[in-house]
C-alpha cells in the first residue's frame, strides 16, 4: 500500500497500527476505547461494518467516522454531516518560535484540557486523547490557555489535532508557535504532518496555509451514534 491510500483511510490505519492498543474492535471495525477521541475505523470505508461495533459502543454513544455514501445503517443514528478538508504539510521546516518554552501536559492537565476542549470544540476529544501523542500547552497563572496535540498515527503520517485557544486569549500567536513546536519535532522525525479542518472554518484554513499546509482531499465527516 502506498503512502496515499493509508492517509485515505488513516482512522482504520491508526487503529490497526501504531494506536491498536488504545482500540477496541476487530477485523472489520474499530474504535478508541472510551475516554479517548471517539472515532470510529472501518477496514472498508466505503462499505462500513457498523455491526461489528455493537458489541463495542453503548447506546447513545456518539462517534466521528469518514463520510460514506447512503443512509444510516440499521441501529444508528446520523447526528451531524458537513464537509472537512484534510490538509498535508508542503514546507520546508519551520523556524522555532523564539523564547517559547511550552508545557507538556500530562495527567495533571486532563480536567483544564477537556475544559478548554469542550469551551473551543477542536474535534473529538476526550480526557485520555492526549495519551495519543505529545500534547504541549500554554499557561497564565496556572491556567490552561492554548494546546495542540497529535492524534492519529500511522505510517510516515502524523496528525495535529486539538489545536485551540481561549477566547479570552486569542490573537496572541499561541496556536501558532505551539504548531511549529509539533511540526519541528515531526518533520526531524521523518514524519509528515496533516490534520483536518471542517471546510467552513476559514480562518483556521487560512492559518494553515499561511504556515505551509495544502488541501490534499475533502473526505467529509459524519457524527453517528448508536440507537
Amino acid at each position: 500500500m502506498n503512502d496515499a491510500a493509508m492517509l485515505d483511510n488513516i482512522f482504520w490505519h491508526a487503529m490497526t497500527g501504531p494506536q491498536a492498543k488504545f482500540a477496541l474492535g476487530g477485523a472489520t471495525a474499530r474504535r478508541f476505547a472510551p475516554g479517548f477521541s471517539p472515532m470510529l475505523g472501518f477496514a472498508d470505508a466505503e462499505r462500513p461494518d457498523f455491526g461489528a461495533l455493537v458489541p463495542f459502543c453503548e447506546a447513545g454513544e456518539r462517534f466521528y467516522c469518514g463520510a460514506w455514501s447512503g443512509p444510516a445503517p440499521a441501529g444508528w443514528t446520523i447526528e451531524f454531516e458537513a464537509p472537512m478538508l484534510r490538509m498535508v504539510w508542503h514546507a520546508p521546516t519551520p523556524d522555532a518560535a523564539e523564547a517559547f518554552e511550552p508545557v507538556p501536559l500530562g495527567a495533571p492537565h486532563v480536567a483544564q484540557a477537556v475544559e478548554l476542549a469542550t469551551l473551543t470544540r477542536p474535534g473529538p476529544f476526550g480526557p485520555r486523547t492526549i495519551e495519543l501523542g505529545d500534547y504541549i500547552g500554554c499557561f497564565e497563572r496556572g491556567r490552561l490557555v492554548a494546546m495542540a496535540g497529535e492524534r492519529l498515527h500511522a505510517g510516515p503520517w502524523r496528525e495535529l489535532s486539538g489545536i485551540c485557544t481561549h477566547p479570552d486569549f486569542q490573537g496572541r500567536g499561541f496556536a501558532r508557535r505551539l504548531m511549529v513546536t509539533l511540526l519541528r519535532r515531526e518533520l526531524q522525525r521523518g514524519e509528515t504532518p496533516f490534520l483536518h479542518v471542517l471546510s467552513s472554518n476559514t480562518g483556521a484554513r487560512q492559518l494553515y496555509e499561511r504556515m505551509g499546509f495544502r488541501v490534499q482531499a475533502e473526505p467529509g465527516v459524519r457524527v453517528v451514534s448508536r440507537r
